[in-house]
C-alpha cells in the first residue's frame, strides 16, 4: 500500500497565506500525494504549479457549513473547474439532513454531481460529528443515489473530525463501489492506517509529511 497516493495534502484555514499553499504544493509533488486540497480561491495557483505532475487539485465547496444554497454551490463547482479543479468536496446541506428533508439533500448533491460531470470527481462531506448512525447511513444513501465519487467524514472546522467507527459505517453502507475519505484529526501514520483498515480509500490531512515519515503531526 502507498499511503502517501491515498492522501490529500489539505490546507484550509482561512489565514492561510500564499507561501504556505505555495509550501503545500511543493510539499505534494515531493512526496506524491494524491492531490492539494485547497480552498476555491486558491484553485488557479495550485493548477498552474501541478501543471505535468501526477497530482490533482482539489477543493472545497459550501464550506465548512453546507448551509449555501444549491444554485451557489453548482456555480462554485463551475468555477473551481474552469479554475483547474479536478475534485470537488462539498458539504451537504446538514440542517436539512436533520429535518428529514432528504429530497432537498439528494437534490442538492445531485446539483454539484451534474455541475461536475465528466470534469471533476465529487466527494460529498457529511460532518459525521454532527450526525447521528442512522443520519450518517441516510447521507451516505443519498450521496450514492445522486451520483458521488465518494462520502467523506469531516470538513475538520467543526466539533470533531474523523472517527473509525463512522469511517466503517460508511464503508458498511456505500459498498465497495464509492470511495470513503476520512478527514479531519488523522495525525499520525497509526491514525492514518486504521482509518485505511476501517475502509478509507482517502484520507484529508494536513499531516501528510509527518505521517509518512513517521513523526507526529498536527493540524486538520
Amino acid at each position: 500500500m502507498e499511503l502517501n497516493r491515498m492522501m490529500d495534502h489539505t490546507i484550509l484555514k482561512a489565514d492561510t497565506p500564499k507561501s504556505e499553499v505555495l509550501r503545500i504544493i511543493e510539499e505534494a509533488k515531493k512526496y506524491h500525494f494524491y492531490s492539494v486540497c485547497i480552498n476555491p480561491v486558491w484553485v488557479s495557483l495550485a493548477a498552474e504549479e501541478l501543471k505535468g505532475e501526477p497530482v490533482s487539485v482539489c477543493t472545497v465547496i459550501g464550506f465548512p457549513l453546507g448551509a449555501s444554497t444549491t444554485a451557489t454551490k453548482a456555480f462554485e463547482t463551475e468555477d473551481a473547474i474552469k479554475n483547474g479543479a479536478d475534485e470537488i468536496d462539498m458539504v451537504i446541506s446538514i440542517g436539512q439532513l436533520k429535518s428529514g428533508d432528504y429530497e432537498a439533500v439528494q437534490n442538492d448533491i445531485a446539483g454539484v454531481v451534474a455541475a461536475a460531470k465528466d470534469r471533476a470527481l465529487v466527494k460529498v462531506i457529511l460532518e459525521t460529528c454532527l450526525l447521528t448512525d442512522e443520519e450518517i447511513v441516510k447521507a451516505c444513501e443519498l450521496a450514492k443515489a445522486a451520483g458521488a465519487d465518494f462520502v467523506k467524514t469531516s470538513t475538520g472546522f467543526s466539533t470533531g473530525g474523523a472517527d473509525v467507527n463512522d469511517v466503517r459505517l460508511m464503508r458498511e453502507t456505500v459498498g465497495p463501489e464509492m470511495g470513503v475519505k476520512a478527514s479531519g484529526g488523522i495525525h499520525n501514520e497509526a491514525q492514518a492506517l486504521a482509518m485505511v483498515e476501517a475502509g478509507a480509500s482517502r484520507l484529508g490531512t494536513s499531516a501528510s509529511v509527518a505521517i509518512i515519515s513517521g513523526a507526529n503531526g498536527t493540524g486538520y
